[in-house]
């Protein structure tokens, strides 16, 4: 009954031949320099690349080692290459608001050598302008101005003394100004000679000192305003002369950079406060005494207001800047303004500002992972304004958030960047139903898929992917047998016949470790032998948990029937996960039917040990067996199902059908056969469905019957849809060839029970019945005996109570 169920060899693992390599070992042929089945993520990448408007900035979603980071890199950068290298960038002083430094655009490659030249021209200038006023003609020039307006201060006091002196009044020149002095015959008198005169004397002189006090205002005013008159055109000489020199050597920086906008403004800008501030080139006087001596900048004058600050030099960068930003911490992104200590304070300026990946890739691309940005506090929001805005601030950030002190403001930049996120199909369904201004800033989404179709071509592929992997790691070469073997690892690892895994990252961990066997061996080239060899090694560094489980069984202290038959018993299997190692074990289920109307009773439910998809699983059962056995009356019964000797959380709903052949065993009254354990979920129709694991649920339960004894009897109940997934070790096929184990693939409840019990499940009359002998009849007849039953006692019940 059971042999049209049963799978031959051949179809539990698709063997790839070697003999389809047309080459002795993989350096024979040329290394990968394509995409394996990627084109649906790599024309979205194109298409974000291409895309000039705004907004265009693309999320790259994907599983783990799906190699989606090599290969954006590799794309971004071969696309950057074809394209302008952009300018770059420095950080300048504000004449106008030193608080709000500017940054300039510099030609690309130019940054570093525009810093040097503005040093150059400072210190150049410390040494001229000094030399220039110490120059004859200067000093000449500056004497005949002095004499100029000396001659007329001393005409002035001149005229004015004459005044004086026909009043009888002297003019005496002190440290705190002039004083007027009464005099008599010519001389100056004292006070006590001035009290001793006679009244009509003295209100005489007195009126005459008022005069002589009033025009002696007046003239002070007049040399006041020749004084100041002098010292502007001194000032305006020096103007002249500073002009000249400065204009002079600026025309050579200002030649040298003809089409730069920012560079010129600048220059303007530093050649204006150098004429107005030309005092600061000349050498000091005197040392400074006192307090004086201690106070910052007190001995020499800072220059550092005309220094360049370099954020971006593309000197050696070669078409679009490509940044990956490993750690994107605010300050790593957006640039920050750093501090120096100094007397106990904090002080900074814009020499101190530094450019962060933002900026290094302005004019270019950008790549993140979005968890680190979202695990790195402000930086998501200020990302997203400088992707809106396309302007870059760079500020301390406890000061905008209005903490800290003062600091500076620099203007912002103008931000060309195109950004590209990395994450996961979970992330990115969070931001795209949480964030309103994702979908306007991220609106090119590229998916990179785990798996491809095998044919002859992505197998070829596969032999130049692992080509360029030897190559590039300086591995030995892999053999025909040993491509072969990794082919069919990459089938194995996807669980599925047709298809190859698109995770590169385990492929690769797979060959590095078979190569280092090879070497370990002392052999030139690596083949099937050490692929298996770093395969089942890998298996042993992580299987002590299996093991020790395994022992479980071997040891009964987990109980597991695997040849006798029993009424309401099962053997499910479960796979078991840790971390990225899985592996198969059976679990016994049990089931017990009694009268009642509670349904099923899942005890794991009721012992809040069973997640949301195992509950929905069993839930469907009820529906399974209302369908097929409630048509023409209720059901009225109470089933109780447990996994035994379980005592963690359960989920998932692959023992769904499991749950279901132990139910109908227990009300058919017909034993199980044990040494067949089920896989498969199952739906209200009694279809069974598909499931994940398959591979390691056969091994695992090939592994227990192999410790206890294999029969010849023995096998696994798998659902039909899984028969493409089915990739299994060498051991169980040579099992299956010399029938020793079997695998049944079943697509209905029906078919299932029939292999399990060996007994037919018969099919309904045009009136629901089953026939009798059969799985179904008999548990039909179970059912109707429990209604009558319940029926009768009722009725009893009822009289009993009308009696009394």
């Amino acid at each position: 009954m059971s042999e049209k169920f049963e799978l031959k060899s051949p179809e539990l693992r698709c063997i790839c031949d070697p003999k389809i390599f047309k080459f002795k070992d993989t350096s024979e042929i040329e290394p990968l320099d394509k995409v394996i089945g990627q084109e649906r993520a790599v024309q979205a990448i194109d298409f974000g690349l291409n895309m000039k408007s705004p907004g265009y900035n693309i999320f790259v979603t994907g599983l783990e080692g799906t190699g989606k980071s090599t290969i954006v890199k590799d794309i971004v950068t071969k696309h950057a290459k074809d394209l302008p290298t952009p300018n770059d960038w420095c950080m300048i002083n504000n004449f106008k608001d030193a608080f709000r430094p500017k940054a300039i655009s510099v030609p690309c490659g130019k940054a570093n050598p525009f810093k040097k030249q503005m040093n150059k021209l400072i210190e150049d200038l410390k040494k001229r302008l000094p030399k220039a006023f110490e120059d004859e003609s200067y000093q000449e020039k500056k004497a005949e101005i002095q004499k100029k307006y000396g001659d007329a201060q001393r005409e002035m006091i001149k005229k004015l003394e004459q005044s004086a002196a026909e009043r009888n009044i002297h003019i005496q020149r002190t440290q705190v100004g002039y004083q007027t002095v009464p005099m008599i015959d010519g001389k100056p008198i004292s006070p006590d000679e001035f009290h001793k005169l006679s009244e009509d004397v003295k209100a005489k002189i007195n009126e005459g000192m008022e005069a002589i006090q009033s025009e002696l205002e007046s003239t002070l005013r007049e040399i006041n305003k020749i004084n100041q008159e002098a010292e502007t055109v001194i000032e305006k000489r020096m103007q002249e002369v500073t002009l000249f020199v400065v204009k002079s050597r600026m025309d050579i920086l200002r030649s040298e950079y003809p089409d730069s906008s920012d560079i010129l403004s600048y220059l303007d800008e530093v050649q204006e406060d150098i004429v107005e501030n030309v005092k600061y080139f000349m050498p000091p006087k005197g040392q400074p005494s006192g307090i004086e001596a201690f106070l910052p900048h007190a001995h020499k004058p800072s220059f550092e207001k005309y220094d360049v600050n370099v954020l971006v030099d593309r000197h050696y960068t070669q078409g679009a800047p490509v940044i990956f930003e490993a750690n994107p911490t605010y300050n790593n992104v957006f640039g920050q303004i750093e501090k120096r200590a100094y007397m106990g304070t904090l002080t900074t300026d814009f020499t101190m500002i530094q450019a962060g990946s933002l900026l290094r890739a302005n004019g270019g691309f950008l790549i993140m992972e979005l968890e680190s940005v979202l695990m790195n506090p402000f930086v998501w929001e200020a990302l997203k304004r400088a992707l809106q805005n396309k302007l870059l601030y760079i500020e301390d950030m406890v000061t905008g958030l209005g903490y800290g002190t003062a600091s500076l403001r620099p203007q912002p930049i103008p931000l060309d960047v195109k950004v590209i996120l990395l994450g996961s199909y979970n992330l990115f369904h969070v931001m795209q139903n949480t964030d309103s201004r994702f979908n306007k800033i991220f609106k090119v989404r590229a998916d990179f898929d785990y798996e491809v179709a095998r044919n002859e071509e992505t197998i070829q592929k596969y032999a130049k992917f692992i080509a360029r992997v030897c190559k590039e790691e300086k591995l030995l070469p892999f053999t025909p047998d040993g491509v072969a073997a990794i082919v069919e690892y990459g089938e194995k690892y996807i669980a599925h016949k047709n298809k190859l895994s698109l995770r590169f990252g385990p492929i690769v961990g797979i060959i590095k470790e078979a190569d280092y066997w090879a070497r370990k061996n002392n052999e030139s080239l690596v083949s099937n032998t050490y692929v298996v060899k770093a395969f089942n090694e890998y298996r042993f560094r992580y299987n002590l948990y299996e093991e020790k489980m395994h022992e479980s069984y071997a040891e009964d202290t987990i109980l597991i029937d695997v040849s006798e038959k029993t009424v309401g018993q099962v053997n499910a299997l479960a796979v078991y996960q840790i971390g990225d190692f899985s592996f198969g074990r059976p679990s016994r289920i049990t089931a017990e039917t009694f009268m009642g109307k509670a349904g099923v009773i899942n005890i794991e439910r009721e012992a809040k040990l069973s997640g949301n998809t195992h509950d929905k699983g069993v839930l469907i059962l009820s529906g399974y067996l209302g369908r097929t056995f409630a048509q023409n009356y209720p059901l009225s019964l109470s089933i109780s199902i447990t996994f035994e000797q379980s005592y963690g959380a359960i989920d998932g709903d692959s023992a769904s059908s499991t749950e279901l052949y132990a139910i109908l065993s227990s009300l058919s009254g017909t034993p199980i056969n044990q040494g067949i354990a089920v896989t498969g979920s199952v739906n209200q129709k009694g279809e069974i469905q598909a499931i994940g694991g398959v591979n390691q649920k056969i091994e695992g339960f090939f592994d227990v019957c192999k410790t206890k004894g294999l029969t010849g009897e023995q096998g696994v109940l798998i659902p039909r849809a899984n028969v493409k997934n089915l990739m299994l070790k060498k051991e169980v096929i040579d099992a299956v060839t010399n029938g020793q184990f079997h695998i049944y693939q079943v697509s209905s409840v029906e078919e299932g029970i029939e292999i399990l019990t060996g007994k037919p499940v018969g099919q309904p009359d045009d009136e629901g019945n089953f026939p009798e002998g059969t799985v179904y009849g008999d548990v039909q007849k179970k059912l109707q005996k429990y209604l009558e039953k319940s029926m009768n006692l009722k009725k009893k019940f009822e009289t009993d109570n009308n009696e009394e």
